[in-house]
Formats: C-alpha cells, structure tokens, sequence
C-alpha cells in the first residue's frame, strides 16, 4: 500500500486536467481524493470554495498525517484552503464534535461560498447535519440539468438544498418547485436561492414525499389502518417537464417507506406520472450493491407497466474526480426521456 502522501500526491496528478477544466468553467467545488478507490479506504479530500474538508469514515488520522495533507493540498493548488477535520470513524459515520485530533480556527467554521457551474453556493465545513450542503458526486448531473431547463417546468423531489432547482433556475427554467421533507434543508436552499439574485424565484414546498408525489400524480394516499396521517400540504395534480428523483438510500415516514434495495418502484412510479409525456426524467440510485444493469431493467419495466414507455435513455456518470476501478460508481443517474 502507498503512503497517504504518495496516494494524495497520485491523485492531485491524475486530476491536473480536470481541476484546469472546473476553474475555467467556474468551479471551485469538487474532490481531490476520493479514498475507496485512491488507496486509503474511509478517507475523502473534498474543496469547497475556500474551505478543504476532510473527511474520515474508518479510521482517524493523526495530527501530523492531517496538517500534512493539508498543507500537500494548498501547495498544489496555490491556494491558502481553510482547513477542516470531520472524524466520523465513529458508530453511524457521526462527526466526533469533540474535536481531540484538530480543532478547526473559526474563519473556517465561517459560512463560505463555493461555485459551481458559475453558480454560488452555501458551504459550511460544520453544521447541525452531517452530511456537506453540496454533494459533490452529482456535479455532472447538476451541469447536465442547467444545460437542459431552458423554458421548463422543473420539479426537484428530494431536493436537499436545492443545488438541481437552482441549476435548472440558472438553466433558464421558467419554473422551479424544490420538494423535501425537512425544513433546514430548504433554509439553505433559500439561501442559495439569494446568493444568485440574478435567478429567477423558485418554490419550496416542505413535504413528506409520499403525499406530495402521490397527489401530484393523482393517486391516491393511502391511510393504514388504525393509524391517523399526519397533516400534509394539499397540492393540484400536474405534470413537469422535467423532474429530478435523487432519493435517499433509506428512509421511513408515517406515509411509507423510501428502499433503494427493495421497492425502488414505489419512489418511481409516482414520478413518473408527474412527468409529461415528453418530458424527462432524471433518476438516481447511491446504492454500491445495486447493479446498474438490473436497477436500468428494473427502471424500465415499472415505466413499461404504467403505459409510459422510455423512449431514449441516457447514462450519466459521476465526474473523473470520483474514479471507480471497476467502472461501477455507486451512484448512477439515468435520463429517461419518454
């Protein structure tokens, strides 16, 4: 196994080219090391405008192993990075908030504004979450998404903090609506929202998916017996002309339950017949044990089934910094168009 500095050192070099390309186009925001498939497994490098966020999900790194990275990394960037350290070697990847191997200085504790696409972002290396405000594996499906909105009604299910609604705003979409169950996410997605006043307004709406996708769809929402159903915001059936379905791994709610491995089918159908009927739809799925050969067919089946055939899909991967060897990234993106 290479030493942390000679894997760090290898990736920087595989990624010369791609961090030349990001900057021209405005991009500020991407990962440096990618350690599942780099050599050093639990461990991710990860910029964010002007903050470098390390991340360590197996095991800790020491002190010096950390300041060394750090001061690797702004050297090959020229760029004075603030530094800070999330040890989630922990039980259920959570931050250890105790700080015993770095403490972050407080600008770098600071909001930020990372960029994307030309677009600006709210970067926080430290926030009430777990997970970064942006994640950086969908860049591709994001530019995708900005490139593909102009005129468009776009509707972002599972929107976290909104970073496709306002790529597809900044796509010259002539209508946003962000969906997502937890307010915290939207507040940030709001603030993005004012940090390109440029754009035009989006919509948030806060919602459990299940009643949201089921009356947009115009089916019905299922009560369980016994059991009475929490309130829920009333919203009009509709069709978009773009939706973007980037699902939790898993999740449960009074109105059902969110299942990569399971039931994809019960997160797709719904979004599918929110979708117009030449319309697009982009889907993804984060989990590493489901094969995309059998997510794909099992994609097209439930659309098949439901009298909206596919007409034309599309395969989106991950940009090069999250390199796979086997050329099966955990996360995949389809394009269906119908």
């Amino acid at each position: 196994m290479p030493s942390l500095d000679q894997a760090l050192r290898a990736a920087l070099d595989n990624r010369q080219s791609l961090l030349e390309a990001l900057h021209q186009q405005g991009t500020d925001c991407y990962r440096l090391f990618h350690g599942s498939q780099e050599g050093a497994a639990g461990l991710t490098l990860d910029r964010y405008g002007p903050q470098l966020l390390v991340q360590s999900f197996h095991n800790s790194l020491s002190r010096n192993e950390l300041l060394a990275a750090h001061e690797l990394i702004c050297s090959a960037l020229s760029q004075p990075l603030l530094l800070v350290y999330n040890d989630r070697s922990r039980g259920n990847s959570r931050i250890d908030r105790s700080d015993s191997v770095y403490q972050a200085e407080e600008p770098a504790l600071a909001d930020c504004v990372g960029h994307e696409w030309g677009i600006n972002y709210r970067v926080r290396g430290r926030h009430a979450g777990q997970d970064p405000l942006l994640f950086l594996d969908l860049r591709n499906a994001r530019g995708w998404v900005k490139a593909s909105s102009a005129g468009k009604s776009v509707l972002n299910l599972f929107a976290y903090t909104c970073g496709v609604g306002l790529s597809a705003a900044a796509g010259g979409a002539r209508e946003v609506v962000n969906l997502d169950f937890a307010e915290g996410n939207l507040a940030v997605g709001r603030e993005n929202g004012a940090l390109n006043p440029g754009l035009a307004p989006m919509q948030f709406i806060q919602s459990d998916y299940f009643p949201a996708i089921r009356q947009l769809a115009g089916l019905p929402i299922a009560q369980r017996r016994g059991q009475k159903l929490p309130s829920y915001p009333r919203l009009a059936q509709r069709q978009f002309d773009l939706v973007f379905l980037d699902p939790p791994a898993w999740a449960k709610s009074a109105f059902g339950t969110v299942d990569l491995l399971r039931d994809y089918q019960s997160l797709l159908k719904p979004a599918i017949l929110a979708t117009a009927d030449d319309g697009v739809l982009v889907c993804c799925n984060n989990l590493a044990k489901v094969a995309l050969s059998d997510w794909r067919d099992q994609v097209l089946r439930c659309a098949a089934k439901l009298g909206r055939p596919v007409r034309d899909v599309q395969l989106l991967p991950p940009a090069a910094d999250f390199p796979s060897l086997d050329d099966q990234p955990p996360l995949k993106t389809l394009i269906l168009r119908f």
